[in-house]
């Protein structure tokens, strides 16, 4: 005898899925409704799905849980934000030490002869002309022109100088 209005259960909800409403994804069915990422609750759909033991997840959701880690591989705009994942259950690895001004410019031959980068006065890495700024005449990464005391973002017309170090007018 024919089975009459029944369908599979659902993936997430467990309820029946009927055939109009049926979204079929590694062998199980789903609600369309019900079949969203596991972390950030977006739609999918077969383009923008990625498993993991029986969850799924959006691509970008996957990425960041289990996806490489370390320089390089970021992908496009989503790598320019400050997310280290505590939401998906990712500890950080350790806190940045604070930034301790240097006062040693880059001198070196080649450095001069070539336009090679000079160092930051905050945290002593290379300057590229892209992120650079200048600020009581030294070179500066524009995340470090910052205040060194109450950390509020700096101009160079907002800016006081003592020993080295920049600080906000305030």
């Amino acid at each position: 005898m024919p089975n009459w209005g029944g369908g599979n259960k659902c993936g997430a909800c467990g309820r029946t899925v009927y055939h109009a409403e049926e979204v079929q994804c590694d062998g199980r069915s789903f609600h369309r409704c019900c079949f969203l990422c596991m972390v950030c609750r977006k739609n999918l759909d077969s383009t923008t799905v990625a498993i993991h033991d029986a969850e799924v997840y959006c691509k970008s959701c996957y990425g960041k849980k289990y996806g490489p880690k370390g320089y390089g591989y970021g992908q496009g705009a989503g790598t320019l934000n400050m997310d280290r994942g505590e939401r998906l259950g990712i500890k950080p690895e350790s806190t940045p030490s604070p930034h301790r001004p240097t006062t040693s410019p880059n001198t070196s031959k080649f450095a001069q002869k070539f336009g090679g980068a000079e160092k930051c006065s905050r945290c002593g890495d290379s300057v590229y002309a892209a992120e650079k700024v200048i600020g009581a005449g030294k070179p500066w990464h524009k995340n470090c022109f910052r205040c060194a005391k109450c950390g509020k973002s700096l101009e160079s017309t907002t800016l006081t100088e003592k020993e080295g170090e920049i600080y906000c007018k305030g």
